[in-house]
């Protein structure tokens, strides 16, 4: 054993991965044979590959046998069963034995079971299998915690459930039957937890080299002991005769009564843990030796040391800012801070960052940050430059093609094919049903806006037969045949959704397969499809894994089904393959610590987000943890600070944040703000401030710059004279006196304005069945009426409800209107009665002018026309909204009912003999308590509203046959309609005014 442990650190303005090859090598590269007895541990499988690459670096190119790196975050037997030693097998031969961990989904599974066997919430009631899966997430990393500390949960005695809230006392009774019952269920299951197993081999081989040290070296590096086997792991390696453990950004320059003072939250807490653990003193570790020719700290480091750990100074101390010696005025060279105004103007600027690095050759640059959704903003933004720049956390698997689909089936499925869950799985680029592609998405886009479109279809697909078949939709052959494949395709998971409850095995087997069915085209099978690429590879070994979890698991309700998928799938991420650019990097914290570019730039410093938040456990509270034992919440943010101190180290750092995230105003990271304390005190503010002068911020203000459009007039085309309409409706032509420009859209351009997506049923559906009852009834007595009237009203009312009475808004408030409109219209029918001769509804007609500039076609449908006793006739229209005025209908701005008299006039309705008009009526049937409904009869004579109606048309007509007359939006602008299908078109918004609105006729 040695006289003391060899223990090294090296500093954070060095490279940390690179520092360590060339003394690795310097020490034992001149035997190739004997490097490759070195062994290396390390943090995390990607500071190996980090390592491995620097080897490479170093070695200028020429082969090597590079040493074993064994990751310590992710440890296995093979990988700590180190070859070369003859007495390791013995010492490991226990662990050949050690039952695997449990899989994770696995265990949430389990877990899930157990919080929804007991009542958790205030109610009594379980939680959904959604909610337990997630609980259950979050229930697995206590459990993992626990067994990090070495705590045992017989320590939930000890925790008095009098001394705390109510709720908590009924989580603290769950979690000890939870915990009384786990160790059975998972001996059941021939399993350990993760944290426990690979606590035991850590241990195990800590034991081995104890008894019989390994012949090679074995260095230890850029951990900081945070868990507790791992410290015990680098106290044997520091003790071993080749044993070496090598600390990442020791500050041995700290004064002492600092260092006695550090809490959790600071970066050099864990590290003076470890070295207690370690038995060494802070003054005796020295920097890790390297040749003359190795990686040389920047100019400045020292000074930027300085800075940083004065920044980092425990609260108690902070007094020392103003009685010690300067920060050096050269310890702010090389660094950049940039406060944006919200996130795009920050992932902009650091954007430019980086792709201005590439101007420079072998430059690099690394984005380190916690903030994911600023993470995908930069890369997407690189990629305008062809620069594809990987990030380092990957991406969850439910934001890529497969995940997406994976999730769209299941909800498309338990909504019952709904349109709009329906709809978005189609549109799926992976979605293709065994059709080819192109006519698999034109199929399904004649299957949106025909059958999709508008209210909501009964559910199923029959209930999608049958709206295709009601609304007549030609191509309607292509959409039946879309809506069989996707039977044959979907049927068994519909059938299981639309049933009992089903074992869960059995689901994920039959969501499996229907994905695969709907992913294949005429060419290409659906597995290969599905699960293609690093994206497809990650999906299918969730899918086997979550098959695999389900087995023996009881039947679960179909319903809660997708909820359960989606909260498995959380956590699950896709790993980038390598080939992103290799002189720019995207990492979190983490992976950061072993990183070296000459430009470090760490994003996103606001509190909350680095340092993270500390989060409450949904199964312990603070005090609760702190009694149990548990380490403060705080640790976290102390590692998070040790990553930020290491990033601080780079040549050039540019320190970036956003004021504003999603309109609210954010706090600036602690570190940020005690950088900025630390250079007032040493009289830096100058430099401090000269910091933020970067060209950042105005290039992505020019990048983004546009021209000023100028002022545009309101649209006004002029098509030519054979294309315009020459045959409107009566409704239609008030939209032309309103806004020539949507007959225009309309009827030269073809355009018409498709239904929503499930639209809910709205006031024009009461309209529209309120019309169809009064037509049942009227056409059943056209010329008496019956005993019951209100009774034939109703029986009217129930046929044309019968369609929607499944619609609880249509059952529970219309019906109780038209209930009340039906008493009032039967009180209006008797009073009405001995004055009528027969009543036509629901009347359709047309009119030809000869005597315009060109042959123009009148059409309309009138609601319903009186024959009186006299021969004279009076025209109704039904209005379940709000009538126009008669200021209106006099100006010619409301022509319908005039244009109807005139047309009546002519004669020019088919089975309604020509004669004198004598009345308009407009019938308000609002189905109101007070006023259910109301006759508005316009006073002026209907001959001559209706002779100025028909002039008024017939000018128009002879106006828009001269070629030079434009289509107009919106001419007379407080005349406009108050709602228009194209008034998007028309770009209103970019020509109108508040002026303009008020108009000044």
């Amino acid at each position: 054993m040695p006289d003391r442990p060899h223990v090294y650190t090296i500093a954070p303005t060095r490279p940390f991965v690179d520092v360590l090859a060339a003394g690795v090598l310097d020490r034992h590269g001149g035997d190739p044979l004997r490097l490759a007895d070195v062994t290396v541990l390390l943090p995390t499988r990607r500071a190996c590959r980090m390592l491995r690459e620097a080897f490479l670096r170093r070695g200028g190119g020429r082969a090597l046998l590079l040493p074993r790196m064994v990751p310590l975050g992710d440890v296995d037997e093979d990988e700590l069963a180190l070859a070369g030693a003859p007495a390791l097998g013995e010492d490991l031969a226990g662990m050949a034995d050690l039952p695997p961990a449990i899989p994770d989904l696995r265990r949430r599974l389990l877990l899930a079971r157990l919080i929804q066997a007991r009542p958790l919430g205030p109610d009594g009631a379980p939680p959904t299998p959604e909610m337990a899966a997630r609980l259950a997430r979050d229930l697995a990393r206590l459990l993992d915690r626990v067994q990090t500390e070495r705590l045992s949960f017989d320590g939930l005695a000890g925790l008095a459930p009098d001394r705390y809230a109510t709720h908590w006392a009924i989580t603290l009774d769950f979690l000890r039957i939870v915990t009384e019952l786990w160790p059975g269920i998972l001996e059941a299951e021939g399993a350990l937890d993760p944290a426990d197993r690979r606590d035991r081999l850590m241990a195990a081989q800590a034991e081995a080299w104890r008894r019989a040290p390994p012949p090679g070296p074995v260095i230890a590096a850029g951990s900081t002991g945070s868990i507790p086997a791992t410290a015990d792991l680098l106290a044997v390696v520091a003790t071993l005769p080749n044993g070496t453990v090598v600390l990442p950004g020791l500050d041995r320059d700290m004064d002492p009564e600092s260092w006695d003072a550090l809490d959790w939250t600071h970066p050099q807490f864990g590290l003076r843990r470890l070295l207690a653990r370690l038995g060494v003193a802070r003054r005796d570790v020295p920097d890790w030796p390297t040749p003359d020719d190795g990686p040389a700290p920047p100019p400045g480091a020292a000074d930027r040391r300085r800075l940083v750990a004065e920044a980092m100074r425990p609260a108690e101390t902070v007094h020392a800012w103003h009685g010690t010696a300067p920060v050096p005025p050269d310890a702010l060279e090389g660094i950049a801070r940039v406060t944006c105004p919200g996130p795009r103007e920050e992932a902009e600027a650091i954007a430019l960052m980086m792709r201005e690095t590439l101007e420079t050759p072998e430059r690099t640059a690394a984005l380190v940050t916690l903030d994911r959704d600023l993470a995908r903003r930069v890369a997407a933004l690189l990629s305008r430059w062809d620069v594809r720049v990987d990030d380092s956390a990957g991406q969850p698997l439910a934001v890529t093609p497969p995940g997406a689909f994976l999730r769209l089936l299941a909800a498309a499925v338990a909504s019952d094919l709904a349109p709009g869950p329906l709809l978005d799985l189609l549109r799926h680029p992976l979605a293709a049903a065994g059709w080819g592609l192109g006519g698999f998405r034109r199929t399904v886009r004649r299957l949106e806006t025909r059958v999709l479109r508008g209210p909501r279809p009964p559910g199923g697909l029959g209930g999608l037969r049958r709206i295709a078949r009601q609304r007549g939709a030609k191509d309607e052959s292509a959409v039946m045949r879309l809506l069989d494949t996707l039977e044959t395709r979907l049927g068994p998971l519909l059938a299981m959704m639309g049933g009992p409850d089903v074992p869960p095995a059995a689901l994920v087997h039959a969501h499996m397969e229907a994905a695969e069915a709907l992913a294949a085209t005429r060419d290409e099978p659906g597995p290969l499809r599905l699960w293609a690429g690093a994206a497809g590879e990650t999906a299918a070994a969730f899918a086997a894994e979550l098959t695999t979890a389900t087995e023996g698991l009881p039947p679960m309700a179909p319903r809660h089904y997708p909820g359960l998928f989606d909260a498995l799938m959380l956590g699950q991420v896709v790993r980038p393959p390598q080939g992103g650019h290799p002189r720019l990097s995207i990492l979190g914290p983490m992976e950061a610590r072993a990183w070296h570019a000459d430009l470090m730039i760490l994003g996103g410093l606001n509190e909350g987000t680095w340092p993270p938040a500390v989060e409450a456990d949904p199964w312990m509270s603070r005090p609760m943890q702190a009694a149990f034992g548990l380490p403060a919440p705080e640790q976290r943010v102390g590692l998070s600070a040790h990553d930020f101190t290491q990033a601080m180290g780079a040549p050039r750092v540019a320190l970036t944040r956003a004021e504003r995230v999603e309109g609210t105003p954010t706090v600036p990271s602690r570190w940020l703000l005690r950088l900025e304390a630390v250079a007032t005190a040493a009289g830096l503010s100058d430099a401090w401030a000269a910091a933020a002068r970067g060209p950042w911020l105005d290039w992505a203000d020019r990048l983004r710059a546009v021209t000023p459009a100028a002022p545009v007039p309101p649209p006004a085309p002029a098509p030519p004279v054979e294309a315009r309409p020459t045959r409107l409706s009566v409704t239609r032509v008030e939209a032309w006196r309103r806004d020539p420009y949507a007959i225009y859209a309309q009827y030269v351009l073809g355009l018409e304005k498709l239904e929503d997506l499930d639209r809910p049923l709205d006031v024009r559906d009461f309209g529209t069945l309120v019309h169809a009852a009064l037509e049942r009834f009227r056409e059943a007595w056209p010329t008496t009426l019956p005993g019951d009237v209100e009774g034939e009203l109703i029986a009217a009312g129930q046929a044309a409800f019968s369609e929607i009475r499944e619609n609880a808004h249509a059952d529970a408030v219309w019906w109780p209107r038209y209930l009340r409109t039906a008493a009032w219209i039967a009180d209006q029918e008797r009073t009405r009665a001995g004055a009528l001769a027969r009543v036509h509804v629901e009347v359709k007609g047309a009119l030809d002018l000869t005597d315009t500039e060109r042959p123009f076609t009148l059409t309309g449908t009138a609601d319903r026309i009186d024959v009186l006793g006299d021969g004279s006739l009076v025209v109704i229209d039904y209005k379940t909204g709000l009538p126009p005025g008669k200021k209106e209908v006099a100006a010619g701005y409301a022509p319908q009912l005039p244009l109807e008299a005139a047309m009546l006039t002519a004669g020019a309705f088919p089975g309604v003999p020509a004669g004198t008009v004598s009345g308009l009526e407009y019938w308000r049937l609002r189905g109101a308590v007070e006023t259910p409904g109301e006759v508005r009869r316009i006073t002026d004579d209907p001959e001559t509203l209706a002779a100025e109606a028909l002039a008024g048309l017939k000018a128009m007509v002879n106006l828009y046959a001269r070629p030079e007359t434009p289509y107009p939006a919106r001419p007379v602008p407080d005349k406009a309609p108050r709602y228009s299908d194209y008034e998007h078109l028309a770009r209103v918004a970019e020509w109108s005014s508040a002026g303009d609105e008020e108009g000044d006729g």
